[in-house]
């Protein structure tokens, strides 16, 4: 890595924070990432990378590891059916597909955050280091301080603190925090599945949505939604499950019987109450779930925040080169790029899970007749949306080189 004077501080080694602190080092900063977990791990199941987000990790140069684990699936797979297996949608148009370059790269969570975490030097991250202040320097820059009274200075402070982020919380104290959506997840991995009977696909019922995608190794991720009282539990999370959707059309009851009853998890799904008004405060920026969490209804939560991350280390390459560069001005433009995008993005998915899970008789047949009734086309546009971002252009990040 070339010499830089330039230091930035990463809060949070999730996902997000750990492509940003990737994407900062390619473009030549020096970076620390401070993580209040006493070792860094990430639990869950499955998670579904539409284009725009591994698009995000090839600029990041972890194109060829992620594809080795990956499986891949056309979006939407088989379509989106009932609950007894009537289809609502038919499958994405192949041709509109491949002219869009759309198309899912499905691993598991533990996979991807250890290759990225494995792309970073061991000394660039601190764990066991929460972080309770922040505060811009009157000399530019700004300082964090942990809980245990370990202090950084640096040129920026990337937050990247999650859903209940500590950092945002203090610059914005009169926001409400994130609110609940209504819904859980429960998610769990069919195993010795032949991979060639799983095209993947979504179905939809009364207040209920069960989708399914295919992971290599002869495995199969699902996950199941259920409009429930926040903070509900069930004394067997799997038999909750099996309860809810054990009845549902093949392949759903042979996926759950494939599955490991121990390691079902359950997530309630919680959002951002209100937008943000901003994603930067002067030389310090907000990135993935800090700045803007969403539902998991459109599966964009992982994907937004790596947008996020190599965009943001894009416009701050300049300044890891020429000392008279501002980052505090690069800083401005991230948000003026990102906010738009990932806030309506935001908004979309919140939408979707209204119309998936609604429970409403009435309701539930107009919107079945609807989808019916609606071209293809209208969906894949949609999805083009999301999922036909383009990265900034390479040679930004190509300043710098890990060493």
């Amino acid at each position: 890595m070339p010499s830089s004077e330039r230091h930035a501080v990463v809060v949070g080694a999730g996902i997000g924070g750990l492509a940003a602190a990737l994407g900062l080092r390619l473009a030549g900063w020096r970076v620390t990432v401070l993580e209040r977990a006493a070792r860094p791990r990430e639990q869950g199941a499955g998670i579904s990378l539409l284009s725009n987000g591994r698009r995000a990790l090839d600029h990041l140069g972890l194109g060829p590891r992620i594809e080795a684990l990956s499986a891949r699936m056309a979006p939407g797979g088989e379509g989106l059916r009932t609950r007894g297996g009537r289809r609502l949608q038919r499958p994405a148009d192949p041709s509109f597909l491949a002219e869009h370059g759309l198309f899912i790269s499905v691993l598991t969570r533990p996979q991807l955050h250890t290759v990225l975490r494995e792309a970073l030097p061991a000394e660039a991250l601190v764990t066991d280091a929460e972080v309770v202040h922040v505060a811009a320097l009157a000399a530019g820059g700004a300082e964090v301080r942990t809980r245990a009274g370990l202090t950084v200075q640096a040129d920026v402070v990337v937050a990247a603190d999650g859903a209940y982020s500590a950092i945002r919380a203090q610059l914005w104290p009169q926001l409400p925090p994130p609110r609940y959506s209504g819904h859980s997840v429960w998610r769990g991995i069919a195993e010795g599945v032949d991979p060639t009977t799983e095209p993947g696909g979504s179905s939809w019922g009364r207040g209920l949505e069960f989708g399914r995608m295919p992971l290599t190794d002869r495995r199969v991720y699902w996950f199941a939604v259920a409009n429930t009282p926040e903070g509900h539990r069930f004394p067997d999370e799997y038999a909750e499950v099996r309860r809810r959707f054990g009845r549902w059309h093949d392949p759903i009851p042979a996926l759950l019987d494939a599955t490991p009853p121990e390691r079902v998890l359950r997530h309630d799904v919680f959002e951002l109450a209100e937008p943000l008004p901003s994603f930067v405060r002067g030389p310090i920026a907000l990135l993935g779930d800090a700045a803007h969490a969403m539902t998991s209804d459109l599966g964009q939560g992982a994907c937004q925040a790596l947008e996020d991350a190599v965009v943001l280390a894009d416009l701050l390459a300049e300044s890891a080169v020429d000392p008279a560069a501002d980052p505090v001005l690069a800083l401005a433009r991230y948000d003026e790029l990102r906010r738009p995008r990932a806030q309506g993005i935001a908004v979309a998915s919140r939408r979707m899970g209204e119309t998936k899970l609604t429970e409403r008789r009435v309701e539930l047949l107009r919107r079945n007749m609807r989808l019916r009734l609606l071209p293809p086309s209208a969906g894949q546009e949609g999805m083009a949306m999301v999922g036909d971002w383009q990265p900034p252009a390479a040679s930004s990040l190509e300043r710098g080189a890990v060493s």
